[in-house]
């Protein structure tokens, strides 16, 4: 309080910070949308980020799974500035050099000679493009018109669109949006014996994940994978995996479904693809992929020249013998002090679970408080289900920063 002529004033009030500012400005004219956290982040480098006052963090998040080389990683930086001197976009009546070479890289790792690649801008509309195709395969390729319908899991995460959001058997993604579209049931994750119920005459396809991320980073159980492949098998199902959380080596392997030697029909793909450039794909057998002959589907930006260029030069560094190697062997220290941390705080973590460089701690209580206190000491990571801080750093995150982001984190706790 300030004194004047004897009586008591409030002080000045502080001046905005840059960070207000903008904060504001976002309010004004943003749609309001996203739960955002106070800050704004203007640059970075590697696994390290700085905010719109100058305040350095440790990103552990690294976009939700998506720079997996970390920011402005210099291969990727040079590959998307010469194809932006080149050719931005055009038209997919065209044929182009980097959607070519990105298609030749992937179905060589999906499937082969035998394989076919389509690309659009996101998760999302990859896991359109699978739902779509399965629908039409049977239709049209299988001859089962009235096979239609697509088992998924509880606790999943495949989008944002309508039919996607259907698909993610999570309540509180669909409320307000009903009526939702018809074709999906829903079974307990890693329960076989409910998915084997709910096949009927009516059942195209089976939509899993390896590993449900927003569901709270919970890996399938060992055997369920490969029992739902026997099962698409044994009915002529087919089997569609959401690798866009966990694909492109976020696991140790290029694919997380390798892990259970098991071969999907069709898969997706996204965030990491392009270390942040907006770039999805679905992967598909060539028989599968006869459903969608020219005119069936397609995207404006799908495959974007600047996106598929920057996803070549991820792919060639994310998917290399030497970086798999090294995101496996930092996967398995991450582990390892996640289990220290348990070890040390018995009753506060109640469990971590995941597998290679996407993993989960589940806390007792005030998960979304313990993301804030991350932030406080200067570490990003961000909430995956009600209970559990998800960390999916990038793969040149270094061995001391992940042991200083743990360090953090249990001060954070």
């Amino acid at each position: 309080m300030i004194e004047a002529r004897g009586e008591s004033v409030p002080a000045p009030a502080a001046a905005p910070t840059k960070t207000d500012r903008v904060i504001d400005r976002a309010k004004h004219h943003l749609l309001q949308n996203y739960k955002q956290q106070p800050v704004v982040l203007v640059k970075g480098q590697g696994a390290r980020v700085w905010d719109a006052e100058g305040r350095e963090y440790l990103d552990l998040i690294a976009g939700i799974a998506t720079c997996c080389l970390g920011h402005c990683h210099p291969a990727v930086v040079e590959a998307a500035k010469q194809q932006l001197d080149t050719l931005w976009h055009v038209s997919n009546v065209f044929y182009s050099e980097p959607q070519i070479q990105l298609a030749e890289r992937l179905t060589a790792a999906f499937g082969g000679a035998d394989s076919r690649a389509f690309f659009c801008n996101s998760g999302a509309e990859a896991n359109e493009a699978l739902i779509k195709l399965a629908r039409r395969w049977q239709h049209e390729v299988a001859g089962n018109r009235q096979r239609s319908e697509i088992i998924t899991f509880e606790g999943g995460f495949h989008g944002r669109t309508l039919a996607t959001v259907t698909a993610t058997a999570q309540p509180k993604y669909q409320a307000g949006f009903e009526p939702l579209p018809a074709g999906f049931v829903y079974a307990p994750y890693g329960d076989l014996e409910a998915v084997r119920r709910l096949v009927g005459p009516q059942t195209a396809a089976i939509l899993v994940e390896p590993i449900q991320g927003e569901g709270g980073v919970r890996p399938a159980p060992a055997g369920f994978l490969a029992g739902l492949r026997d099962l698409c098998d044994a009915n002529n199902l087919l089997l569609l995996i959401d690798e866009v959380q966990t694909g492109i080596g976020r696991t140790g392997k290029i694919f997380a479904y390798q892990h259970d030697g098991v071969q999907p029909d069709a898969i997706s793909l996204a965030k990491s693809l392009g270390n942040g450039l907006p770039i999805g794909a679905m992967v598909c057998s060539d028989a599968v992929g006869k459903a969608l002959p020219s005119g069936t589907h397609g995207s404006t930006f799908g495959g974007n020249l600047v996106a598929a260029a920057a996803a070549i030069a991820t792919w060639d560094l994310a998917t290399s013998p030497q970086m798999l190697a090294s995101t496996a062997e930092k996967g398995a220290l991450l582990h390892e002090l996640g289990a220290q941390l348990k070890g040390r705080k018995p009753g506060r973590v109640v469990d971590c679970r995941g597998k290679g460089l996407l993993f989960g701690v589940e806390v007792d209580t005030g998960a979304a408080e313990v993301v804030a206190r991350c932030r406080q000491n200067g570490l990003l990571v961000n909430l995956a289900g009600e209970k559990t801080i998800r960390f999916a750093p990038a793969y040149v995150t270094s061995s001391h920063e992940l042991t200083e982001g743990l360090t953090r984190f249990e001060r954070s706790l």
